[in-house]
């Protein structure tokens, strides 16, 4: 009996998380929301997944270097991740640890929902802004003498992330 309490009381949680992120994020879709709770996500934390682009493209070479590290965190305070909330804790986590692929697969789903409910320009305008700033992380950190230079690895990343918003 104290299994089926216990799984009924994770079910009753997971469905109060969901609707939580669902208010949080203006996200309808169940199986989105589904993925996002089984990482973590919470209503306090949604604010992070819109930094993950940027945290894949910094991990795309297997470390993450400090120049990438604190411009991501100076994108943080941009979208109310400050020091001290959830999200922010949620975020340098992701960044002292590499996530696993999961959380990529999660915000790729979220932003083709997402983008199913906005127009062209607005889709346009949202790739373009998603795609600029991890192309902003993939040049802080590399090069010879001051030439930045993309690696292959982070090039196949922002393909990646590019190739979210085709329909």
């Amino acid at each position: 009996n104290q299994k089926k309490l216990d799984a009924l009381r994770a079910q009753q949680d997971a469905k109060a998380t969901r609707d939580e992120l669902r208010r949080a994020s203006g996200m309808t879709d169940d199986a989105v929301l589904d993925q996002l709770v089984a990482l973590g996500l919470r209503g306090n934390t949604v604010a992070a997944l819109s930094l993950v682009p940027l945290i894949w493209v910094a991990w795309a070479d297997g470390s993450i270097q400090e120049n990438e590290r604190e411009t991501i965190l100076q994108g943080a305070h941009g979208k109310g991740l400050e020091r001290g909330t959830d999200g922010h804790a949620l975020l340098t986590s992701w960044l002292a640890k590499r996530p696993e692929p999961g959380l990529f697969d999660a915000w790729r789903s979220y932003v083709k929902a997402l983008a199913s409910e906005l127009n062209d320009e607005q889709n346009r305008k949202l790739k373009n802004e998603i795609v600029g700033f991890a192309k902003l992380i993939a040049s802080v950190d590399g090069g010879f003498l001051g030439i930045r230079k993309v690696s292959a690895a982070e090039e196949k990343t922002l393909a990646d992330i590019e190739a979210t918003f085709d329909r």
